[in-house]
C-alpha cells in the first residue's frame, strides 16, 4: 500500500529519491543557503554604505546651516554697526535685532548638538551592521569550505 498525501492528482507531495536528504535531489547541497547568505551580505553591504552616505550628508548640512546662521548674524551686526538709534522705536528694533542674533546663536547650538546626536546614532547603527556583515561573512566563508570538502 502506498501512502498518499489527500491531493486531488493523487500523487505524493513528497519525493523518496534521496531519502537521506529529504528535500534534495540531486542538486549541490548548500547552494540555496550560500545565494541566501550572499544575498543577504549584499543587502548589509549596502545599508552600511546607506548609512555612510547619511552621515556625510548630516554634517554637511550641519556645516551649511552655520555657515547660514553666521552669515545672518554678521548681516545684524553689520546693520547695528552702521545705523543709530535715535528715539525710542529705533532702541526697540536695536534690541529686537540683539535678541534675534542671541536666537540665532542659541539655534547654532542646538544644531550642533543635534547633529552630533544625529551622527553618533548612525555611527552606532554603522557599527552594529559592520559587525554583523563581518559575522556573516565569516559564516558564509566557513559554510563555502565546509561544501568544499
Amino acid at each position: 500500500m502506498e501512502f498518499e498525501d489527500i491531493l486531488i492528482s493523487g500523487k505524493p507531495s513528497f519525493s523518496m529519491e534521496n531519502p537521506e536528504k529529504p528535500g534534495i535531489t540531486g542538486e549541490i547541497p548548500g547552494e540555496d543557503a550560500l545565494d541566501l547568505g550572499k544575498e543577504k551580505i549584499k543587502a548589509l553591504k549596502d545599508a552600511i554604505a546607506e548609512i555612510k552616505f547619511l552621515i556625510k550628508e548630516r554634517e554637511e548640512l550641519s556645516k551649511s546651516l552655520a555657515k547660514d546662521v553666521e552669515k545672518i548674524k554678521l548681516d545684524i551686526s553689520n546693520f547695528l554697526l552702521t545705523t543709530e538709534a535715535v528715539d525710542a522705536d529705533g532702541f526697540r528694533e536695536r534690541n529686537g535685532l540683539r535678541q534675534k542674533q542671541i536666537e540665532m546663536s542659541e539655534l547654532q547650538l542646538n544644531e550642533r548638538v543635534g547633529c552630533w546626536r544625529d551622527v553618533s546614532q548612525l555611527k552606532r547603527e554603522l557599527r552594529d551592521l559592520t559587525q554583523e556583515l563581518n559575522e556573516k561573512e565569516e559564516r558564509l566563508n566557513v559554510l563555502g569550505r565546509i561544501l568544499e570538502e
